[in-house]
């Protein structure tokens, strides 16, 4: 029997058993199918390679479960109190990933002394592969999901008062959220007030959404970026913004919404709620809303679409936990007062 067989079984064990954890949590938690499918293969390379290694030494798998001596294993009595307790979800991940990458590393090294070379490259290979997936796995899941109380859908051609105006008066009022619509902007305007907003918003601890423009989202360090259902796709957005940024996307029917849960949206926009001059689109009303929640109750949203202080009240009854109103704030005489009916009422 080869000496180092027990080495061997113990770190493919703890290699697998942390890859599982991370699969897992890729799968069922933040429900990523690439990242999920990223572990698997990780594992099954796994066990190929270490076939391949005992292989490459006249050794098989029996041997390797024949030199398994659990009960005379002298490290499982040996423990520290951090490996006792995990404060927080992510701190579990990166432990599991810890272990799992330094089991690699050490069959990698022993696959070279039994001269395995495409075992060894395949321990290296899976390790920086490991690396990368551990970080895309703990920034999806360390990107909070932020269910807003009060967005504004700024547009300049609405404002009875300077936009810049009503933006401020409309954060003091309450508004915790606010998404800049400008179609006819040239890039560099648009940024320019993207910039500006990011300032207003930041001193109060509000959101900056940019709506469409991916780049400008970027650039402006906006907290998320809203689609429609024909720009860029939630997965291309998310190659270029990266995993922190929070992505919305507007949605009309059931249909839509599970194709953006399904895509990893981080919040749907929701509507029409009610007829609106700003989207000559049929409105899906208050029952979409309704229906939505019923399969999903704990996704982010925001209602949008002709609401008004008359009609809020429809929305609360469904279970509306957020809105995104336009011409209500920035068509008001006071956009701030406004606000703080709108927040009243949601409180």
């Amino acid at each position: 029997m080869l000496p180092d067989l027990r080495i061997i079984d113990a770190n493919a064990n703890r290699a697998r058993e942390g890859l599982r954890f991370l699969e897992d949590h890729a799968r069922f938690e933040i429900n990523d199918a690439d990242l999920a499918r990223t572990f698997k293969t990780l594992r099954h390379d796994l066990t190929s390679a270490v076939a391949a290694m005992l292989s490459a030494a006249n050794a098989d798998t029996t041997a390797l479960l024949a030199s398994r001596d659990t009960p005379g294993d002298v490290g499982t009595t040996t423990k520290t109190r951090a490996e006792q307790s995990r404060e927080t979800l992510i701190d579990a991940i990166n432990a599991a990933a810890g272990r799992a990458a330094e089991a690699l590393r050490v069959l990698q090294e022993l696959a070279k002394v039994r001269s395995a070379a495409d075992a060894a490259a395949t321990f290296e290979r899976s390790r920086y592969t490991l690396y990368d997936a551990h970080k895309r796995l703990v920034l999806a899941l360390a990107r909070p999901a932020r269910q807003w109380r009060l967005c504004l859908l700024l547009t300049e051609s609405l404002c009875k008062r300077p936009w810049l105006d009503v933006a401020r008066a409309a954060l003091d009022g309450g508004v915790d959220a606010i998404q800049l619509r400008e179609k006819s902007l040239t890039d560099s305007d648009l940024l320019a007030r993207a910039l500006t907003l990011r300032d207003e918003c930041s001193r109060r601890g509000a959101a900056l959404i940019i709506n469409d423009r991916v780049d400008i989202a970027i650039l402006a360090r906006a907290d998320a970026v809203h689609l429609g259902q024909t720009d860029l796709s939630i997965a291309h957005a998310r190659a270029l913004a990266g995993p922190r940024m929070l992505i919305g996307i507007s949605t009309h029917d059931l249909h839509e919404a599970r194709a953006a849960l399904d895509a990893r949206a981080d919040y749907l926009g929701v509507g029409a709620m009610f007829a609106t001059t700003t989207k000559p689109r049929e409105t899906s009303g208050p029952a979409y809303l309704r229906d939505l929640l019923a399969i999903a109750p704990a996704t982010p949203h925001l209602a949008i679409g002709g609401i008004t202080l008359a009609n809020l009240p429809q929305l609360i009854a469904v279970g509306c936990k957020g809105i995104a109103v336009s011409s209500t704030i920035c068509s008001a005489e006071s956009p701030g007062q406004a606000a703080a009916h709108l927040r009243q009422l949601l409180a």
